[in-house]
C-alpha cells in the first residue's frame, strides 16, 4: 500500500503539470475598458488598465494609440483603435494562455484612418515565431461610416504554454492617422477546449481514486 501511495504522490504533479488552465483571449474588440472621453481617447506607451486585457506598446513618451468610440463605426461593437496616437507609432500586446505545439488561428479587422494621409495605412503583427506585414489602402468610398473593414487571418504554432500577440502600426511616425483594427479573435485550429472540461478533471480523480483502490485490495488479499 505504500508504494501505491507513493506513486500516486510521484504522479499527481505530472498529471496536473499536463494539464493547462488556460485563461481565453480576452477583448478582442476593445468594448470593456475605460469608456474614451468624447469620439476618442489618446493612450501613451505602457498603459495596462485602460483597455480590459490589452497593453499599450513602447514608452509614454514615444508611443501612443487612439481608443476610438463615436470617431467611426466599429467592425464589432462600438469601439476601435487607431495605432497611430498623437502624432507617433503606437500599438498594443497581448499574452494569453496556449498549448505548446499546438497551431492557432488568428483573425482581425483591418481599415485605416485616412482623414489624413499616408495611403496607404501599414502595421505588423507577431506572435511566437510568426511576424506579418499588412498593409490597407483607402477604399474609393472610405467615410467615417463607411470604414470599408476587411478581414485579414493566419496562424501561428504556440512554442510554449503561453504566447504573445502584439500589434504595432507602421505607419509614419509623424502621422496621427495610422492603421484602425477591431475585432481580434484567436482560435484553436484543432478545436480542442483550451481548459479540461469537468467531466476529464472527473475522470482523472476517479482513476487515481481507483488506483488506490485497487491497491488497498491487493494488500489485503
Amino acid at each position: 500500500m505504500k508504494k501505491i501511495t507513493y506513486l500516486i504522490a510521484v504522479l499527481l504533479p505530472f498529471v496536473f503539470a499536463s494539464i493547462t488552465f488556460a485563461s481565453a483571449f480576452q477583448n478582442g474588440s476593445f468594448e470593456i475598458g475605460t469608456a474614451p472621453a468624447g469620439s476618442f481617447q489618446t493612450l501613451y506607451g505602457g498603459d495596462s488598465t485602460s483597455i480590459t486585457g490589452w497593453t499599450v506598446t513602447g514608452s509614454p513618451t514615444a508611443n501612443s494609440i487612439d481608443y476610438i468610440g463615436s470617431l467611426w463605426t466599429a467592425s464589432d461593437g462600438v469601439r476601435s483603435l487607431d495605432l497611430n496616437g498623437f502624432y507617433q507609432q503606437g500599438g498594443i500586446t497581448q499574452t494569453f494562455d496556449t498549448v505548446a505545439n499546438q497551431d492557432y488561428a488568428v483573425s482581425f479587422d483591418l481599415s485605416g484612418n485616412f482623414y489624413n494621409p499616408p495611403d496607404p495605412k501599414t502595421m505588423s503583427v507577431a506572435v511566437a515565431l510568426y511576424s506579418g506585414s499588412y498593409s490597407f489602402s483607402m477604399p474609393v468610398s472610405w467615410s467615417f461610416t463607411n470604414m470599408g473593414w476587411t478581414t485579414y487571418s493566419f496562424q501561428f504554432t504556440a512554442q510554449n504554454n503561453s504566447s504573445t500577440l502584439t500589434f504595432n502600426s507602421t505607419t509614419d511616425s509623424s502621422s496621427a492617422f495610422g492603421p484602425a483594427l477591431d475585432n481580434v479573435r484567436v482560435s484553436d485550429v484543432l478545436g480542442n477546449h483550451q481548459v479540461p472540461e469537468p467531466s476529464i478533471m472527473l475522470l482523472l480523480g476517479s482513476g487515481l481514486v481507483g488506483l488506490a483502490g485497487f491497491g488497498k485490495r491487493r494488500f489485503k488479499n
